[in-house]
């Protein structure tokens, strides 16, 4: 398996942020913010220990999934054809999970902000990437709006991902209004999402259905 720059920058956001848990251990307070209510509000907390080293691991891990799927994948030839734009999400989700880690050592550092409205551009500008991956995404088993229609049908597959990329950066825009409305950043985040995984999951079925 050939390894790609972009997934070993990938491994190095992820080393970095290990390195960045190392130095700020002895700085942060016992009990860690771990967890925030509809308002951004601190409503959960857990040890020192794991509230830092927790989501580095987290990456490390998911990291290793990523990079392990296109190896199992019974479709993984296809997965090679569109592999640069899933290497660039890799590393849009490793600096996603890296913005996430510094709000948390901020709020930690007892810096006052709502957690939930500096979390609307970063998941805004993931949704768009989830976009931009969705528009270049060929038939495989992993990777994509996976319904029992897009998997069956390569004709449902592309039109299905045509409309799902163009669905969430639309998503990604409104996800913004949390900032200038952070009342309501979470609704934002959640509705359009959800919204749009529903209509995909029908929409896919009525495109299978046009081609029996």
């Amino acid at each position: 398996m050939r390894i790609r720059k972009i997934e070993v920058l990938s491994f190095v956001v992820v080393l970095a942020t290990f390195l960045v848990a190392v130095l700020i251990y002895p700085q942060m307070p016992d009990r860690i913010v771990s967890h925030f209510g509809l308002r951004g509000e601190a409503n959960g907390y857990m040890g020192k220990f794991w509230g830092v080293f927790l989501l580095p691991t987290i990456m490390l891990i998911i990291y290793f999934i990523f990079l392990f799927i296109p190896c199992i994948d019974p479709k993984k030839e296809n997965i090679q054809k569109f592999k640069k734009y899933y290497d660039f999400f890799i590393l849009a989700f490793m600096l996603f999970f890296v913005y996430i880690y510094a709000l948390m050592i901020f709020r930690n550092l007892n810096y006052s902000f709502n957690f939930i409205q500096f979390m609307a551009p970063a998941l805004a500008l993931l949704f768009y990437v989830v976009g931009v991956l969705l528009k270049h995404a060929e038939p495989n088993l992993t990777i994509g709006i996976r319904t029992p229609w897009t998997i069956t049908n390569d004709e449902v597959w592309y039109k299905t991902h045509k409309l799902g990329s163009k669905l969430f950066k639309v998503v990604a825009f409104i996800c913004l209004l949390g900032i200038i409305l952070p009342k309501y950043a979470l609704y934002f985040v959640l509705l359009p999402v959800i919204a749009s995984a529903v209509y995909l999951v029908f929409y896919s079925y009525l495109e299978y259905r046009k081609t029996l």
